[in-house]
């Protein structure tokens, strides 16, 4: 295994987990996620939504690693995540919570790393 194909392998799990993870908290209405999606001005009812995306980025992600034949779906995957965290970094600015602009940043960066490696490996 090249360096780069292990960044990929390294990079994308970690992607996949942090994305199932957030998503989970999203679908459970987690404290955190309600205060800070008020504090941007996301709707309460958009949550299930953005937690189905955000899981299907993540099993997009999984399964074009886990077969060559499905690159393209996890390369896919890994650029409607980049836009869906892209979003949020919006929102976050355009209601000026900066204090916390980093967790987005977090997700966005993984998921342009991983289209990245998925492209390049």
């Amino acid at each position: 295994m090249t360096g780069t194909q292990l960044a990929h392998l390294v990079v994308t799990l970690i992607t996949v987990a942090a994305n199932a993870g957030i998503a989970a908290a999203d679908l459970a209405g987690a404290r955190f996620v309600l205060a800070n999606s008020a504090q941007v001005g996301v709707p309460r009812s958009w949550l299930p939504r953005l937690a189905t995306l955000k899981l299907a980025g993540a099993a997009g992600l999984l399964l074009g690693l886990l077969d060559a034949s499905l690159r393209p779906l996890g390369a896919a995957a890994a650029c409607g995540l980049a836009l869906l965290y892209l979003g949020a970094l919006a929102f976050h600015l355009r209601a000026r919570v900066l204090h916390n602009l980093a967790f987005p940043g977090f997700y966005f960066a993984t998921a342009v790393a991983s289209s990245a490696l998925t492209v390049s490996s």
